[in-house]
């Protein structure tokens, strides 16, 4: 017989007998809430904002949207603090916040700090979204090489060496060939060589996980950064000279409005991470292998059972998880500067780590973290030059702001595959 004083509410979540509370989300929320109210209330600003929703040169023209900054704080704070209160009596009910609750939180949050920060002032959206795009473009790939190689048992700490590799090998075999798809492909080789070695440190040889990635991070930057000095620098005309891949505007698409200059006017890098993520998505959820790569992240020993080769999947998995991530490394020096810089990637690999947390080891969760902190990156240019109040020191922090709060506040309860960072010892 079940006590109704003790037993979970209908709907909750259940671990056992027991239903489990996470107040990660509504603490979280609370102080979203409070600095709404500092800033759109206490600090509020006077003045219209325009949001420019077209391009000049666009084929079909979007009318201007104007917001008044004081107006639109009020109004966000008070459904803000709405939603925060229904988010602590979801929570006292030990049941999930729904996704839809904290994606109307964090647009309605983001409108009125953009209408506070920009008042006065006109924000041209296409810009500000095509240049998170291209920010978020090698994150992505990081997040989906990293979603892959935890997925299989491994945790990659070397992201950030991998795109940086990527970058490299990227930039001089293009400008020695001239070819930059020929460096594009030099940039997937270049990711597969250092997780080779991640790999078979930590596969075979049992070393920690972390250590190994640590290492090979240090060890890319230092070689990157020698090479470069040396080799680079002194006759930059033949090895960091590389041509850039151009843009291809895709026809019909790229007329539609918002979207079409935002995604359909693009490089083929980031052409092929569209179809990365769907692959990548659809392989991990819909086929045998990527049932197989579930298998051994989540129970290696019963995979065994089966005839699966645990050790081997894990090699190979990580081995194309660092391919992806080099491929997206080529972006920095193809598509987005133009040549090799010192340590250009600037620490995209720990943000694309984060991704992979924040999108709960998912490659769709783990794409759209990663276009909110590529977002968060781009909004501190463009709020610097429309001459926005908010200092720019807090502004070069936010990306790292959002990301502390996405992976310990907003992102609630999550597990990673039971096995990954676990070496796999056979009997």
């Amino acid at each position: 017989m079940i006590d109704v004083r003790t037993a979970p509410a209908p709907g909750a979540q259940v671990a056992g007998s027991l239903a489990v509370r996470s107040w990660k989300a509504p603490i979280a929320f609370t102080v979203f809430v409070v600095a709404a109210a500092i800033l759109f209330i206490g600090l509020a600003r006077d003045a219209p904002t325009t949001f420019r929703l077209s391009n000049p040169n666009d084929a079909i023209q979007l009318p201007e949207l104007v917001l008044p900054a004081f107006a639109t704080g009020i109004i966000a704070t008070a459904i803000m603090a709405t939603i925060t209160v229904y988010a602590f009596l979801r929570a006292r009910e030990a049941r999930r916040i729904p996704l839809w609750v904290t994606t109307v939180f964090a647009i309605v949050f983001l409108v009125a700090f953009l209408t506070w920060a920009a008042a006065g002032s006109t924000l041209p959206m296409i810009g500000l979204l095509a240049g998170s795009l291209t920010v978020a473009t090698p994150l992505i790939f990081g997040s989906l090489g990293g979603v892959i190689s935890e997925r299989v048992g491994v945790v990659n700490i070397a992201i950030e060496g991998q795109l940086l590799s990527g970058a490299f090998v990227a930039a001089l075999v293009a400008s020695i060939t001239g070819n930059p798809f020929a460096g594009l492909a030099g940039a997937v080789l270049a990711g597969a060589l250092v997780s080779t070695i991640l790999a078979s440190f930590s596969i075979k040889y049992l070393v920690d996980q972390i250590i190994v990635g640590v290492v090979l991070n240090v060890l890319v930057i230092g070689l990157t950064s020698f090479l470069f000095s040396t080799l680079m620098t002194a006759d930059s005309a033949t090895f960091n000279s590389p041509a850039r891949l151009p843009r291809i505007s895709i026809p019909l698409l790229a007329d539609i409005p918002i979207l079409g200059p935002i995604l359909f006017q693009q490089s083929i890098i980031v052409y092929l991470m569209y179809i990365a993520v769907a692959a990548v998505w659809f392989a991990l959820f819909k086929t045998r292998w990527g049932l197989r790569i579930r298998a051994v992240g989540e129970h290696p020993t019963a995979a065994d059972t089966v005839g699966i080769k645990v050790r081997a999947t894990r090699f190979w998995n990580v081995l194309l998880a660092g391919a992806i991530v080099g491929g997206g490394g080529a972006f920095f020096s193809l598509a987005a500067v133009g040549s090799f810089q010192k340590e250009m990637t600037n620490g995209a690999g720990y943000i694309a780590l984060a991704a992979v947390i924040f999108g709960r080891w998912d490659p769709i969760r783990a794409t759209l973290a990663a276009l909110l902190f590529g977002f968060a990156t781009n909004l501190q240019s463009t709020l610097s030059i429309v001459g926005s109040p908010v200092p720019s020191e807090f502004m070069l922090m936010l990306p790292y702001v959002v990301t502390i709060f996405a992976v310990a506040g907003l992102v609630g309860a999550s597990r990673p595959p039971a096995a990954t960072g676990k070496p796999y010892i056979t009997s």
